[in-house]
Protein backbone atom coordinates (compact mmCIF):
# COMPACT_ATOMS: atom_id res chain seq x y z
CA UNK A 1 0.00 0.00 0.00
CA UNK A 2 2.73 2.12 0.76
CA UNK A 3 4.54 1.47 -2.51
CA UNK A 4 1.31 2.85 -4.28
CA UNK A 5 0.99 5.63 -2.30
CA UNK A 6 4.41 6.97 -3.34
CA UNK A 7 4.39 5.63 -6.96
CA UNK A 8 1.06 7.89 -6.99
CA UNK A 9 2.92 10.96 -5.47
CA UNK A 10 5.82 10.59 -7.54
CA UNK A 11 3.28 10.62 -10.75
CA UNK A 12 1.35 13.97 -9.01
CA UNK A 13 5.26 15.76 -8.83
CA UNK A 14 5.84 14.43 -12.29
CA UNK A 15 2.54 15.79 -13.71
CA UNK A 16 3.22 19.15 -11.63
CA UNK A 17 6.61 19.55 -12.77
CA UNK A 18 5.24 19.25 -16.51
CA UNK A 19 2.47 21.29 -16.01
CA UNK A 20 5.42 24.11 -14.62
CA UNK A 21 7.68 23.35 -17.76
CA UNK A 22 4.41 23.75 -20.32
CA UNK A 23 3.68 27.23 -17.96
CA UNK A 24 6.87 28.27 -18.25
CA UNK A 25 7.46 27.64 -22.18
CA UNK A 26 4.40 29.53 -22.59
CA UNK A 27 5.01 32.60 -20.80
CA UNK A 28 8.21 32.54 -21.88
CA UNK A 29 6.87 32.48 -26.04
CA UNK A 30 4.19 34.73 -25.37
CA UNK A 31 6.78 37.40 -23.19
CA UNK A 32 8.80 36.89 -26.55
CA UNK A 33 6.32 38.28 -28.88
CA UNK A 34 4.82 41.06 -26.45
CA UNK A 35 6.60 43.70 -28.35
CA UNK A 36 6.70 42.19 -32.15
CA UNK A 37 4.61 45.51 -32.98
CA UNK A 38 7.19 47.72 -32.25
CA UNK A 39 10.65 46.14 -32.39
CA UNK A 40 12.93 47.34 -34.99
CA UNK A 41 12.34 45.27 -38.80
CA UNK A 42 14.72 44.30 -40.71
CA UNK A 43 15.40 47.01 -42.81
CA UNK A 44 13.01 47.36 -46.06
CA UNK A 45 13.99 48.37 -49.82
CA UNK A 46 11.84 49.19 -52.22
CA UNK A 47 15.14 49.11 -55.19
CA UNK A 48 14.08 50.33 -58.77
CA UNK A 49 16.17 47.97 -61.24
CA UNK A 50 16.25 50.28 -64.10
CA UNK A 51 17.93 53.17 -62.08
CA UNK A 52 19.66 51.08 -59.74
CA UNK A 53 18.33 53.52 -56.82
CA UNK A 54 16.41 52.73 -53.42
CA UNK A 55 13.03 54.18 -53.84
CA UNK A 56 11.92 55.69 -50.73
CA UNK A 57 9.37 53.42 -48.56
CA UNK A 58 5.45 55.14 -47.74
CA UNK A 59 4.22 53.73 -44.65
CA UNK A 60 0.37 52.65 -43.93
CA UNK A 61 0.24 55.98 -41.83
CA UNK A 62 1.02 58.75 -44.75
CA UNK A 63 -1.91 59.40 -46.74
CA UNK A 64 -2.97 57.25 -49.78
CA UNK A 65 -1.95 57.86 -53.51
CA UNK A 66 -3.31 54.46 -55.18
CA UNK A 67 -7.00 54.02 -55.18
CA UNK A 68 -5.67 49.89 -54.36
CA UNK A 69 -2.73 47.80 -53.12
CA UNK A 70 -2.30 44.60 -53.79
CA UNK A 71 0.57 42.26 -51.60
CA UNK A 72 1.78 39.04 -52.66
CA UNK A 73 4.22 37.11 -50.18
CA UNK A 74 6.31 34.82 -52.19
CA UNK A 75 8.81 32.73 -50.87
CA UNK A 76 10.54 30.17 -53.57
CA UNK A 77 7.44 31.03 -55.91
CA UNK A 78 9.55 30.94 -58.98
CA UNK A 79 7.15 29.02 -60.89
CA UNK A 80 3.93 29.79 -59.72
CA UNK A 81 4.26 33.92 -59.48
CA UNK A 82 4.53 34.71 -62.92
CA UNK A 83 0.67 33.23 -63.96
CA UNK A 84 -0.13 34.99 -60.75
CA UNK A 85 1.20 38.48 -61.46
CA UNK A 86 0.39 38.39 -65.68
CA UNK A 87 -3.15 37.78 -64.12
CA UNK A 88 -3.27 40.49 -61.55
CA UNK A 89 -1.85 42.47 -64.22
CA UNK A 90 -3.88 42.38 -66.91
CA UNK A 91 -7.19 42.37 -65.24
CA UNK A 92 -5.59 45.91 -62.99
CA UNK A 93 -5.06 47.56 -66.53
CA UNK A 94 -8.13 46.52 -68.30
CA UNK A 95 -9.75 48.52 -65.06
CA UNK A 96 -7.67 51.66 -65.38
CA UNK A 97 -7.85 51.86 -69.10
CA UNK A 98 -12.10 52.37 -68.30
CA UNK A 99 -11.81 54.54 -65.46
CA UNK A 100 -8.76 56.94 -65.10
CA UNK A 101 -9.51 56.98 -61.50
CA UNK A 102 -8.53 53.41 -60.62
CA UNK A 103 -4.76 53.75 -59.60
CA UNK A 104 -2.96 51.06 -58.62
CA UNK A 105 0.30 49.01 -57.44
CA UNK A 106 1.28 45.38 -57.14
CA UNK A 107 3.69 44.59 -53.75
CA UNK A 108 5.86 41.37 -53.92
CA UNK A 109 7.21 40.45 -50.80
CA UNK A 110 10.54 38.24 -50.99
CA UNK A 111 10.94 36.70 -47.88
CA UNK A 112 14.39 35.13 -48.39
CA UNK A 113 14.11 32.66 -51.21
CA UNK A 114 16.66 30.65 -52.15
CA UNK A 115 15.44 30.01 -56.17
CA UNK A 116 14.89 32.70 -59.03
CA UNK A 117 11.83 34.22 -57.12
CA UNK A 118 13.62 37.72 -57.00
CA UNK A 119 14.71 37.58 -60.49
CA UNK A 120 11.18 37.12 -61.51
CA UNK A 121 10.53 39.58 -59.08
CA UNK A 122 12.45 42.24 -61.15
CA UNK A 123 11.76 41.44 -64.18
CA UNK A 124 8.18 42.75 -63.76
CA UNK A 125 9.59 45.60 -61.91
CA UNK A 126 11.66 46.84 -65.10
CA UNK A 127 8.75 46.03 -67.63
CA UNK A 128 6.14 48.05 -65.65
CA UNK A 129 7.90 50.01 -63.56
CA UNK A 130 8.39 50.91 -60.16
CA UNK A 131 5.44 52.93 -59.60
CA UNK A 132 3.60 50.14 -60.85
CA UNK A 133 5.09 46.55 -59.34
CA UNK A 134 7.50 47.24 -56.29
CA UNK A 135 9.82 44.26 -54.64
CA UNK A 136 10.22 44.25 -50.94
CA UNK A 137 13.41 42.23 -49.81
CA UNK A 138 13.18 40.64 -46.53
CA UNK A 139 16.19 39.03 -44.92
CA UNK A 140 16.29 37.20 -41.56
CA UNK A 141 18.07 38.99 -39.93
CA UNK A 142 15.52 41.45 -37.17
CA UNK A 143 18.62 43.66 -36.08
CA UNK A 144 19.22 46.07 -33.26
CA UNK A 145 15.62 45.35 -31.68
CA UNK A 146 15.39 41.77 -31.74
CA UNK A 147 19.02 41.68 -29.88
CA UNK A 148 17.63 44.46 -27.46
CA UNK A 149 14.54 41.86 -26.80
CA UNK A 150 16.29 39.27 -26.38
CA UNK A 151 18.59 40.65 -23.18
CA UNK A 152 14.86 41.71 -21.74
CA UNK A 153 13.52 38.11 -21.77
CA UNK A 154 16.92 36.62 -20.47
CA UNK A 155 16.50 39.00 -17.30
CA UNK A 156 13.08 38.79 -17.32
CA UNK A 157 13.13 34.66 -17.28
CA UNK A 158 16.56 34.28 -14.53
CA UNK A 159 14.47 36.43 -12.55
CA UNK A 160 11.13 34.12 -12.55
CA UNK A 161 13.61 30.96 -12.26
CA UNK A 162 14.29 32.15 -9.01
CA UNK A 163 10.80 31.12 -8.43
CA UNK A 164 10.93 28.27 -10.00
CA UNK A 165 14.21 26.70 -9.49
CA UNK A 166 15.80 28.65 -6.72
CA UNK A 167 19.07 28.73 -8.90
CA UNK A 168 19.87 31.37 -11.08
CA UNK A 169 22.09 29.17 -13.29
CA UNK A 170 19.92 26.39 -13.65
CA UNK A 171 17.01 29.09 -14.90
CA UNK A 172 20.01 29.85 -17.54
CA UNK A 173 20.05 26.53 -18.40
CA UNK A 174 16.20 25.84 -18.83
CA UNK A 175 15.92 29.05 -20.45
CA UNK A 176 18.25 28.26 -23.32
CA UNK A 177 16.57 24.92 -23.71
CA UNK A 178 13.72 26.63 -24.10
CA UNK A 179 14.21 28.93 -26.56
CA UNK A 180 15.59 26.47 -28.72
CA UNK A 181 12.53 24.38 -28.37
CA UNK A 182 10.31 27.92 -28.95
CA UNK A 183 12.97 28.71 -32.12
CA UNK A 184 11.85 25.07 -33.95
CA UNK A 185 8.42 26.21 -34.08
CA UNK A 186 9.04 30.25 -34.73
CA UNK A 187 8.44 30.46 -38.41
CA UNK A 188 9.26 34.08 -39.85
CA UNK A 189 7.05 37.33 -39.00
CA UNK A 190 4.36 37.20 -41.57
CA UNK A 191 5.77 38.74 -44.54
CA UNK A 192 1.87 40.42 -45.83
CA UNK A 193 2.69 42.66 -42.44
CA UNK A 194 5.76 44.21 -44.38
CA UNK A 195 3.80 44.40 -47.75
CA UNK A 196 0.28 46.25 -45.97
CA UNK A 197 2.91 48.79 -43.79
CA UNK A 198 4.69 50.05 -46.76
CA UNK A 199 1.58 50.24 -49.36
CA UNK A 200 0.18 53.20 -50.70
CA UNK A 201 -3.43 51.87 -51.76
CA UNK A 202 -6.67 53.32 -50.11
CA UNK A 203 -7.80 49.91 -50.18
CA UNK A 204 -5.27 47.09 -49.96
CA UNK A 205 -6.12 43.20 -50.97
CA UNK A 206 -3.64 40.43 -49.66
CA UNK A 207 -3.93 37.23 -52.02
CA UNK A 208 -1.29 34.18 -52.17
CA UNK A 209 1.32 33.29 -55.31
CA UNK A 210 -0.29 30.30 -56.23
CA UNK A 211 -3.21 31.81 -58.29
CA UNK A 212 -5.92 29.87 -56.34
CA UNK A 213 -8.20 32.52 -56.41
CA UNK A 214 -8.61 34.54 -59.27
CA UNK A 215 -8.06 38.67 -59.46
CA UNK A 216 -11.16 39.28 -60.72
CA UNK A 217 -12.94 38.17 -57.53
CA UNK A 218 -11.81 41.27 -55.45
CA UNK A 219 -14.32 43.23 -57.10
CA UNK A 220 -17.23 41.03 -55.03
CA UNK A 221 -15.12 42.18 -51.61
CA UNK A 222 -14.64 46.08 -52.85
CA UNK A 223 -18.26 46.29 -53.57
CA UNK A 224 -19.01 45.26 -50.24
CA UNK A 225 -16.83 47.44 -48.17
CA UNK A 226 -17.83 50.58 -50.36
CA UNK A 227 -21.16 49.78 -49.30
CA UNK A 228 -20.13 49.58 -45.64
CA UNK A 229 -18.27 52.00 -45.92
CA UNK A 230 -20.73 54.11 -47.06
CA UNK A 231 -23.30 53.16 -43.93
CA UNK A 232 -20.37 53.72 -41.11
CA UNK A 233 -20.04 57.25 -42.87
CA UNK A 234 -23.49 58.21 -42.96
CA UNK A 235 -24.26 56.31 -39.60
CA UNK A 236 -21.44 58.75 -38.22
CA UNK A 237 -22.43 61.74 -36.54
CA UNK A 238 -19.19 63.13 -36.11
CA UNK A 239 -18.25 62.86 -39.66
CA UNK A 240 -16.96 66.17 -41.27
CA UNK A 241 -18.54 67.44 -44.41
CA UNK A 242 -15.61 67.70 -46.53
CA UNK A 243 -16.66 64.64 -48.20
CA UNK A 244 -15.92 60.49 -47.93
CA UNK A 245 -13.11 58.52 -48.31
CA UNK A 246 -12.79 54.90 -47.91
CA UNK A 247 -9.41 54.75 -46.53
CA UNK A 248 -10.63 56.69 -43.44
CA UNK A 249 -13.60 54.14 -43.04
CA UNK A 250 -12.26 51.10 -41.12
CA UNK A 251 -13.49 48.43 -42.72
CA UNK A 252 -12.53 44.42 -43.54
CA UNK A 253 -13.53 41.79 -46.26
CA UNK A 254 -12.23 38.03 -46.03
CA UNK A 255 -12.47 35.85 -49.13
CA UNK A 256 -14.29 32.67 -48.45
CA UNK A 257 -14.53 29.23 -49.34
CA UNK A 258 -16.50 28.06 -47.09
CA UNK A 259 -19.36 27.18 -49.77
CA UNK A 260 -17.06 24.72 -51.19
CA UNK A 261 -17.04 22.96 -47.93
CA UNK A 262 -19.72 20.05 -48.30
CA UNK A 263 -17.96 19.26 -51.77
CA UNK A 264 -14.26 19.06 -50.08
CA UNK A 265 -15.34 16.90 -47.47
CA UNK A 266 -16.80 14.30 -49.97
CA UNK A 267 -13.66 14.15 -51.57
CA UNK A 268 -10.61 14.83 -48.69
CA UNK A 269 -9.20 11.84 -46.98
CA UNK A 270 -11.17 11.31 -43.29
CA UNK A 271 -8.25 12.31 -41.22
CA UNK A 272 -7.78 15.52 -43.11
CA UNK A 273 -11.72 16.72 -42.33
CA UNK A 274 -11.02 15.36 -38.35
CA UNK A 275 -8.29 17.97 -38.40
CA UNK A 276 -10.10 21.06 -40.32
CA UNK A 277 -13.34 20.49 -37.37
CA UNK A 278 -10.94 20.17 -34.91
CA UNK A 279 -8.93 23.11 -36.21
CA UNK A 280 -12.19 25.07 -36.82
CA UNK A 281 -12.92 24.25 -33.00
CA UNK A 282 -10.11 25.74 -31.77
CA UNK A 283 -10.51 28.95 -33.83
CA UNK A 284 -14.14 29.49 -32.38
CA UNK A 285 -12.72 29.14 -28.90
CA UNK A 286 -9.95 31.46 -29.43
CA UNK A 287 -10.92 34.16 -31.89
CA UNK A 288 -15.11 33.40 -31.56
CA UNK A 289 -17.39 32.86 -34.09
CA UNK A 290 -18.09 35.32 -36.59
CA UNK A 291 -16.05 34.16 -39.90
CA UNK A 292 -16.22 30.27 -41.05
CA UNK A 293 -13.00 30.37 -43.20
CA UNK A 294 -10.28 32.26 -41.71
CA UNK A 295 -7.44 30.82 -44.12
CA UNK A 296 -8.27 31.87 -46.94
CA UNK A 297 -5.45 34.10 -48.30
CA UNK A 298 -7.78 36.64 -50.33
CA UNK A 299 -8.38 39.43 -47.72
CA UNK A 300 -8.80 43.12 -48.56
CA UNK A 301 -8.59 46.29 -45.93
CA UNK A 302 -9.42 49.99 -45.93
CA UNK A 303 -6.36 51.68 -45.10
CA UNK A 304 -8.15 52.96 -41.60
CA UNK A 305 -8.56 49.17 -40.73
CA UNK A 306 -4.91 48.13 -42.06
CA UNK A 307 -3.26 51.35 -39.41
CA UNK A 308 -4.94 49.36 -36.58
CA UNK A 309 -4.92 45.94 -37.45
CA UNK A 310 -1.11 45.39 -38.95
CA UNK A 311 0.39 47.44 -36.75
CA UNK A 312 -0.85 45.39 -33.63
CA UNK A 313 -0.80 42.11 -35.34
CA UNK A 314 1.89 39.63 -33.99
CA UNK A 315 1.35 36.17 -34.81
CA UNK A 316 3.73 33.98 -37.44
CA UNK A 317 2.45 32.51 -41.05
CA UNK A 318 -0.59 30.53 -40.53
CA UNK A 319 -2.18 31.41 -37.39
CA UNK A 320 -1.94 35.38 -38.14
CA UNK A 321 -5.88 35.35 -40.09
CA UNK A 322 -7.30 34.24 -37.21
CA UNK A 323 -5.52 37.26 -35.04
CA UNK A 324 -6.97 39.18 -37.60
CA UNK A 325 -10.13 38.37 -36.83
CA UNK A 326 -9.94 38.79 -32.87
CA UNK A 327 -8.69 42.14 -33.73
CA UNK A 328 -11.21 43.18 -35.94
CA UNK A 329 -14.01 42.30 -32.99
CA UNK A 330 -11.62 44.29 -30.79
CA UNK A 331 -11.50 47.23 -32.61
CA UNK A 332 -15.16 46.79 -33.52
CA UNK A 333 -14.04 46.82 -37.46
CA UNK A 334 -16.69 45.80 -39.52
CA UNK A 335 -16.37 42.61 -41.39
CA UNK A 336 -17.35 40.56 -43.83
CA UNK A 337 -17.04 37.36 -45.38
CA UNK A 338 -17.90 37.06 -48.86
CA UNK A 339 -17.87 33.80 -51.46
CA UNK A 340 -14.95 33.90 -53.83
CA UNK A 341 -14.24 31.40 -56.56
CA UNK A 342 -11.52 28.94 -55.67
CA UNK A 343 -9.04 26.25 -57.09
CA UNK A 344 -7.04 23.27 -55.58
CA UNK A 345 -3.52 24.11 -56.69
CA UNK A 346 -1.11 21.32 -56.14
CA UNK A 347 1.27 22.15 -53.41
CA UNK A 348 -0.69 24.46 -51.90
CA UNK A 349 -2.01 22.34 -49.04
CA UNK A 350 -1.31 22.91 -45.52
CA UNK A 351 1.01 20.34 -44.06
CA UNK A 352 -0.02 18.57 -41.97
CA UNK A 353 3.47 18.71 -39.61
CA UNK A 354 2.05 22.88 -39.69
CA UNK A 355 -1.02 21.57 -37.52
CA UNK A 356 0.96 21.60 -33.70
CA UNK A 357 2.42 24.88 -34.96
CA UNK A 358 -0.55 26.62 -35.82
CA UNK A 359 -2.27 24.96 -32.08
CA UNK A 360 0.61 26.51 -30.19
CA UNK A 361 0.36 29.84 -32.04
CA UNK A 362 -3.28 29.98 -31.03
CA UNK A 363 -2.28 29.10 -27.51
CA UNK A 364 -0.09 32.01 -27.59
CA UNK A 365 -2.65 34.51 -28.68
CA UNK A 366 -5.68 33.47 -25.79
CA UNK A 367 -3.27 34.15 -23.26
CA UNK A 368 -1.05 36.94 -24.75
CA UNK A 369 -4.59 38.68 -24.94
CA UNK A 370 -6.40 37.10 -22.09
CA UNK A 371 -3.82 37.84 -20.28
CA UNK A 372 -2.97 41.71 -20.74
CA UNK A 373 0.51 40.31 -21.84
CA UNK A 374 -0.03 41.59 -25.76
CA UNK A 375 -1.07 45.07 -25.48
CA UNK A 376 -2.98 46.67 -28.25
CA UNK A 377 -2.47 50.12 -29.45
CA UNK A 378 -4.96 52.33 -31.65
Amino acid sequence: MELLWEMAQLLVSLALILVSLLACVVIFAVDARKHNNAHVDASVIFEDPNSLKQVPCPHVHDSADKYISLIIPAFNEEHRLPGALDEALSYLQRRAAKDKSFTYEVIIIDDGSSDGTKKVAFGYVKKYTVDIVRVILLGRNHGKGEAIRKVSLVQTFCSFSFFMFSDIEVGYFVFCALQQFIEAFHLCESIVKQGILHSRGEILLMLDADGATKVNDLEKLENQIHAVSKEVYVGDSTASNSGFSISDIAVAAFGSRAHLEEKALATRKWYRNFLMKGFHLVVLLAAGPGIRDTQCGFKMFTRAAARKLFTNIRLKRWCFDVELVFLCKWFAIPMMEISVNWSEIPGSKVNLLSIPNMLWELLLMSVGYRTGIWKIYN
